[in-house]
């Protein structure tokens, strides 16, 4: 899979100027801004463009961050920031070019938080994933509350992504107990792909993203899955996911950090005018499920929940849409904080990798059953391995069995404890036989199974995870 990823470089190395300037940046700027990062810190930063530009052929660029620049290394989870989905939603791109210049002056500054986060993180920060509407809004004042939001063919980006949410709802109503990966599964497109989204795609499944955040604005609060409804309602109906305890803790670790996204005595953001009674979500911590708030279909975040191993928020920035020029820098210090703290979540729960005899096993299963209570929940969204074998599975606090499995190999179960504030994830590595070589030794000892020959048989019990599921999925059939 990831030999397909081929990135566009950028082949010229001009530098504006040795500090950044809070401003808006416009699409001939702000390229230059990430090389100019990349000239200061070139051995722990790479600039690339997407696969595909916009509509109106703006690429869409990357700059990483990482000790192996450009290199997927094991142990080291990938985290992703998408800014300016929305082109009239502005915030988001300025804070990623800030951040990146704060990431490199920290690291050369020899800030020890810093340097280990780059260290052990592999970071890719997208500032504008729709540029075409950012010139739309700029060009129109920004003034706005719809001109350029959408791209250049009049689509929303943020509803244009394939809809695996009807998908799982329909796994669910069905008893099946599948629930990830889901791509596969699409039968049809509700409407075309728009150049963005397919570049924005290839990307997520290019890239064994483990933690992502989309930027918008309008509102002040971080939201989490899922964001489309079971029932189809439109409001007002919280939709869970599987991983809804991860999720909310997720953005809770961004909402807290903020200056005053978790205040329950801020103003909330007032829709019009003459709308006295605005919603203040701080009172509930400054985070909301998605579908609790409002119900949307083809959304970028559960998509990535659905058809990757990503757990992706989507952050609400502030009330304006289109940030003045001159609270730029006072939104920077009120999110800076929590820009750092959400990648610093992709190092929560447990890691490790995957292998047999010969190396590592690509694809194998992650299933994870959480046992803190008195009653095992399986918790059904499986994740899967990478090219080197490895997984990074977030989770909240608590005790856990694991499962790793694969066609062809007898699953291994292993309990784990998550401690809380971790600033690493406890690695758990699983080596898996074959169910071959319990039949391949034509030796003197017969038929026997490799191990019995010193007196240690080998003993695979079957996991938590799929005696509960089969439990349910029996008893869910003698229903009927």
């Amino acid at each position: 899979m990831m030999a397909s990823y081929k990135p566009f470089y950028l082949a010229f190395f001009v530098v504006v100027s040795a500090e950044f300037v809070w401003k808006h940046h416009n699409n001939e700027e702000l390229p230059l801004v990430l090389e100019e990062v990349h000239e200061k810190c070139p051995n722990i930063t790479r600039v690339y463009a997407l696969t595909e530009p916009s509509v109106r052929n703006v690429p869409l660029y990357v700059i990483e961050f990482s000790d192996s620049p450009g290199v997927h290394q094991p142990y080291k989870p990938e985290v992703k920031y998408v800014g300016n989905i929305h082109g009239n939603e502005v915030l988001g791109r300025e804070l990623m070019l800030g951040l990146a210049h704060y990431l490199c002056d920290q690291y050369n500054y020899h800030d020890r938080h810093i340097r280990a986060l780059i260290h052990n993180t592999r970071i890719h920060l997208l500032p504008s994933m729709n540029p075409d509407g950012w010139q739309l809004s700029t060009d129109a004042g920004g003034q706005d509350y719809l001109i350029g939001r959408n791209n250049n063919h009049s689509v929303d980006l943020n509803r244009n992504f394939p809809d695996l949410d009807a998908i799982t709802f329909e796994f669910e109503r069905q008893g099946i107990s599948h629930n990830n990966h889901l791509l596969k599964d699409l039968t049809r497109l509700a409407a075309p792909l728009e150049p963005e989204t397919r570049a924005v795609m290839r990307w997520i499944m290019s890239v064994p993203f483990v933690l992502s955040a989309a930027m918008h604005g309008g509102d002040l609060v971080a939201n989490y899955p899922y964001d489309e409804s079971r029932s189809g309602a439109p409001v007002s109906e919280y939709s869970a996911s599987p991983d809804d305890d991860t999720f909310r803790e997720l953005a809770m670790a961004y909402a807290s950090a903020h200056a005053d996204m978790a205040s329950g005595s801020r103003a909330g953001c007032r829709i019009s005018s003459d709308d006295s009674t605005a919603y203040n979500f701080g009172k509930q911590g400054g985070v909301t499920n998605g579908a609790a708030w409002y119900s949307l279909k083809g959304g970028m975040q559960d998509f990535n929940y659905l058809a990757t191993n990503a757990f992706e928020i989507t952050l609400e920035l502030g009330c304006q849409k289109y940030t003045d020029e001159r609270d730029l820098e006072k939104e920077w210090i009120r999110n800076k904080d929590a820009l750092l703290a959400f990648i610093w979540k992709a190092h929560t729960g447990v890691k490790g990798i995957v292998s047999d005899d010969s190396g590592f096993i690509q694809n194998a299963i992650i299933s994870v059953v959480n046992i803190t209570g008195s009653v095992p929940r399986p918790i059904r969204h499986d994740i899967t391995t990478g090219a080197y074998g490895d997984y990074y599975r977030l989770l909240t606090p608590g005790h856990y069995e694991v499962t790793a499995n694969k066609p062809g190999y007898f699953p291994v179960s292993r309990v784990v404890t998550v401690p809380r504030h971790q600033t690493s994830a406890k690695i758990l590595n699983f080596k898996l036989e074959p169910t071959t070589s319990w039949f391949d030794d034509y030796t003197t000892f017969g038929l026997y199974p490799h191990g019995l020959r010193d007196g240690q048989p080998r003993i695979y019990k079957r996991s938590i995870y799929q005696q509960i599921t089969d439990s349910i999925l029996d008893h869910k059939e003698t229903k009927h």
